[in-house]
C-alpha cells in the first residue's frame, strides 16, 4: 500500500528536474553556435630543426688519474693523470673524476689513493669506467670534496658580481639629478571666477 503524499513528491521532483533541464537548454542553446563556430587554430608549419650528429672517435682511447678520496668518498684532488690524444676525452674524463663518490655499497668510505680508468670502446661508443684502490689512508681524510669547492668558489664569484651590480646600479642613481631639479615645481595656479 503507497501513501499518495509519496506519488504527489515524485510528481512535484520530476516537474522540477524537467524545468531545471529546460533551463540549462535555454542557456546553453544560443552558447552552442558560437562554440562550433569557433574555427580551431591552423597548424602552424615547423621547419625541422637539424640536429648535430656527434662525431664519435675511430679509435680507442683511454685516460687515468690517481684521485685523493676523503673520508665522505669525495675526490678532493687529482693528484697526477695520463691524457690522450684526444683533448675532449681528456676535459670530459678529468670534470667526472672531479665530480666522483668513490664508496662502498653500504655508503661508507675508505681515505685514500685510487685509480680510476676511463677506456673508450669504438666499437660500442661507450666508456667504461674503472676503480681501484692504490694505497690506504692520507691526510687529507677531512678536507673539502673538489666538487664542493668548485660549488663554493661559483657561489663567492656570483655574490661578487652580484655586489658589483648593485654597486654600479647605486652609482648610477646617485649620478642621476633629483626629481625636483627635473621637473622644476612652479607655484600652484590660484582659482578663477571663471567658469
Amino acid at each position: 500500500m503507497r501513501d499518495d503524499t509519496d506519488d504527489e513528491m515524485k510528481d512535484k521532483m520530476t516537474t522540477v528536474c524537467k524545468r531545471a533541464a529546460l533551463l540549462a537548454l535555454t542557456l546553453l542553446l544560443p552558447i552552442a553556435p558560437a562554440v562550433g563556430a569557433t574555427p580551431s587554430p591552423a597548424p602552424i608549419a615547423h621547419k625541422p630543426i637539424p640536429v648535430p650528429t656527434p662525431h664519435f672517435p675511430k679509435v680507442k682511447l683511454h685516460t687515468e688519474f690517481i684521485v685523493e678520496v676523503n673520508a665522505k668518498g669525495q675526490v678532493v684532488r687529482v693528484k697526477s693523470g695520463k691524457s690522450c690524444e684526444n683533448p675532449t676525452f681528456n676535459a670530459q674524463t678529468y670534470g667526472n673524476v672531479l665530480q666522483m663518490w668513490i664508496r662502498h655499497p653500504d655508503g661508507t668510505a675508505d681515505v685514500g689513493l685510487y685509480r680510476v680508468t676511463y677506456d673508450y670502446d669504438p666499437k660500442t661508443q661507450d666508456v667504461h669506467r674503472g676503480v681501484s684502490i692504490v694505497q690506504h689512508g692520507g691526510n687529507w681524510g677531512d678536507k673539502e670534496g673538489a666538487a664542493n669547492q668548485m660549488i663554493d668558489i661559483a657561489k663567492k664569484e656570483a655574490d661578487e658580481q652580484r655586489k658589483a651590480e648593485e654597486t654600479q646600479a647605486a652609482k648610477e642613481r646617485a649620478d642621476l639629478p633629483s626629481l625636483n631639479s627635473i621637473i622644476k615645481t612652479s607655484p600652484s595656479p590660484s582659482p578663477s571666477s571663471h567658469p
